[in-house]
């Protein structure tokens, strides 16, 4: 990185563009209006539920993701993208965090995690986490929550729809936090005895389902690590998604999310 472009970044890799924005958006301040990729729907509720929204936040990490080669005819995780996959996704999130700690916000809502390849080459994508910062009202949730802040005095962050979090204030829960797992895998290649002998015939491909099942289960453990560390009770809305991204067929991510 030269030295032009840590000027141009503040504290926690938030540009000093974004900056400035978040500086217009400030609560109070003459003529700021807020902004949110919320639906009217989501928004109402939202509002109805006691809090208010202060602006989009966004998060933003451009990562080159390294290579690491798995056996032929071996299951394996692969650790050095697995960890790749974890720590640019972190960014993002850290950083969208930073700008609604900026708005002095208690919480992100509707957050969306997404990751795109780019076009500067087959190992570069850039991971981008988006939300809407909100501040709670005095008698958010019924009035009994002071502070909505996680243990980590960071904003919470919920990626459910604004119906769904909603539900979960009037329910009595308090969100505390987006958590996920992560888990790039090499499936071992069937050997060529085998594909023949497995022609015409109902069989289960045992090292198939053993190499999917463990890399499932090492997402979901990593994304239930990071619940225990907020001392939270459950996940809600979790998703389970596999990405082969730019790997080839033999190479694919698990990632866990709720």
């Amino acid at each position: 990185m030269t030295d032009q472009q840590t000027s141009d970044l503040g504290v926690a890799g938030v540009p000093q563009d974004a900056i400035k924005r978040l500086a217009e958006l400030q609560p109070g301040k003459a003529g700021s209006i807020f902004t949110s990729d919320l639906s009217v729907n989501e928004f109402l509720l939202v509002r109805e539920a006691g809090f208010r929204p202060l602006g989009l936040v966004l998060g933003s990490s451009i990562y080159h993701v390294g290579l690491q080669v798995g056996r032929w005819g071996r299951n394996q995780e692969l650790d050095v993208l697995s960890q790749a996959m974890y720590h640019a996704r972190e960014l993002a999130m850290s950083r969208m965090e930073a700008e609604a700690d900026a708005l002095k916000a208690d919480g992100i809502v509707g957050v969306r995690l997404d990751v795109e390849m780019k076009e500067f080459g087959a190992d570069i994508a850039e991971f981008i986490a988006v939300g809407t910062a909100v501040k709670a009202e005095p008698d958010a949730g019924g009035g009994g929550v002071s502070n909505w802040r996680n243990n980590k005095k960071q904003p919470f962050t919920s990626d459910l729809s604004g119906q769904d979090f909603w539900t979960l204030i009037r329910a009595g829960y308090a969100p505390l936090g987006m958590v996920m797992g992560s888990c790039v895998y090499h499936i071992a290649h069937q050997r060529m005895g085998a594909k023949i002998g497995n022609i015409g015939r109902n069989v289960e491909i045992e090292q198939f389902t053993q190499a999917l099942y463990d890399a499932r289960e090492l997402a979901m453990s990593r994304m239930q690590a990071e619940a225990e560390a907020l001392h939270a009770e459950g996940i809600v809305g979790v998703q389970l998604r596999q990405h082969s991204h730019t790997w080839g067929s033999h190479t694919t991510e698990f990632f866990a999310i709720g």
